[in-house]
């Protein structure tokens, strides 16, 4: 069997395929599996890249009737059931799992990519970390007051989790940690706007959380405006409800789409693109190809509502697959439905504030960002990895250190395009990376 992705469904069915009669190759284009829940803080400079990262081999060294492949996947043929990369040569299969995950969606604005970075991947971590510390750097030396104020101003579109924990910190981050390391900012003069279109931030967890995130998120500095659309961005700033907000530093988490290889299959997608799939989250017409997580459309029987795209629904997905199949090869019986246990959802806002919703538990504050911690460094892969992040955490919680700032990088300027200006006071454009423009990418 071939698996597409190596994120939390495609490892998660590995993994769980360990000790059935079949031969497993796990096809990424990324080396690595990442810890997609902690990005913001590699983002923010609050851990390193390693931390939240750990080699696919690695992980699966152990594991012989595995085998991984660094490789590039552009067709996928159901009829011939042949999957062709562009670095090997068209890899057969009996059974498909696609896990290829997601990517930012920037609703039809494709322009805005590289004014506004998503957060989703370890490359787009440290292009955001590059862009808020440089940001910084040009407010210190800048002597022109108006000039100071848009390095100063940083934009959040989307008040989902990933906005509301980029909002607050970046928040932290200049109150808290920048602010003794320089000496002509001060910590009053940053302004962090969260802009989202809909009533308020964090809807998904209901209204009561959703208010109490609000009131964290204002409490520390940070202006949130709801109901308002966001109508350009530019190297300068943002337009939005008829205003325009000078920023060097623009952040997108409006919006994930499903990665383009599910709508190159030919299959029914729905306007994301997530690839629509029968309750055994296998594809219609295709019962030996199987979809999951972010790219997979699952509605459950008698409900209207997909499931959302988070790591729980993709690793249950995975191991349920897993099952499936290892029981079809034995020629066993297996289960014909999904059932998704719903263990809570969490959010964390800065430090010691987070809201979580477990069942009928609703958690704020210092408790909620506890658990929040907590599940966190349980569910980090690696046991190395969970010993850095706790000593990283209690350092930064009992110092207000961050020691990841480093700037890296091919570009040198600060913020987004336009930081920069020639003579004439004119932008000057922003340097591609190895002569080619920056686009966003899925894990596949």
């Amino acid at each position: 069997m071939v698996v597409i992705g190596g994120g939390f469904g495609g490892l998660a069915v590995t993994q769980a395929l360990k000790r059935a009669d079949v031969h497993v190759t796990l096809v990424d284009r990324s080396n690595h599996f990442l810890f997609t829940p902690l990005l913001y803080q590699v983002a923010m400079a609050g851990l390193a890249p390693a931390e939240i990262a750990s080699p696919t081999r690695s992980l699966l060294r152990h594991q012989a009737n595995a085998r991984v492949l660094l490789a590039e996947v552009t067709e996928v043929d159901l009829v011939a059931r042949e999957v062709h990369t562009r670095e090997t040569r068209p890899l057969a299969y009996d059974y498909l799992v696609l896990a290829p995950g997601s990517t930012n969606a920037y609703f039809g604005h494709d322009e805005w990519v590289n004014v506004a970075p998503g957060l989703k991947d370890l490359d787009d971590a440290v292009e955001i970390r590059r862009r808020v510390l440089l940001a910084f750097e040009a407010a210190e030396r800048e002597t022109d007051e108006a000039a100071r104020r848009r390095h100063l101003t940083f934009v959040v579109i989307g008040g989902g989790p990933t906005g509301v924990e980029l909002a607050g910190a970046i928040a932290e981050l200049a109150t808290f940690v920048l602010a003794r390391d320089f000496r002509s900012i001060r910590p009053d003069s940053t302004r962090v706007i969260l802009v989202e279109g809909s009533e308020s931030v964090l809807t998904s967890f209901g209204p009561e959380l959703s208010a109490r995130a609000l009131e964290s998120l204002r409490a520390m500095g940070v202006e949130v405006r709801p109901k308002t659309r966001v109508t350009n961005i530019d190297a300068r700033g943002v337009e939005c409800g008829g205003e325009r907000i000078d920023a060097s530093t623009v952040l997108w988490a409006a919006g994930v789409r499903a990665a383009p290889l599910g709508a190159s299959l030919g299959v029914p997608v729905d306007k994301q693109g997530r690839i629509v799939v029968e309750q055994d989250c296998s594809i219609p017409g295709h019962p030996e190809v199987f979809c999951i997580g972010d790219a997979a459309l699952f509605v459950p029987a008698g409900e209207e509502q997909p499931l959302p795209g988070v790591s729980p629904v993709a690793m249950q997905q995975g191991r349920f697959v897993a099952k499936k199949i290892a029981r079809q090869v034995d020629r066993q019986p297996s289960a014909q439905t999904f059932k998704y246990l719903d263990k809570g959802i969490m959010a964390t806002i800065g430090r010691s504030r987070a809201v979580a919703r477990i069942g009928r538990i609703r958690l704020s504050g210092f408790i909620a960002w506890i658990a929040w911690l907590l599940l966190h460094i349980v569910y980090l892969i690696d046991f190395r990895n969970r010993v850095l992040v706790l000593i990283d955490w209690a350092w930064s919680y009992f110092t207000y250190q961050r020691g990841s700032r480093l700037i890296t990088g091919h570009r040198l300027h600060a913020g987004t395009p336009g930081d920069q200006l020639d003579r004439q006071g004119e932008p000057v454009p922003d340097k591609p990376l190895n002569g080619l423009p920056r686009v966003g990418h899925d894990t596949a």
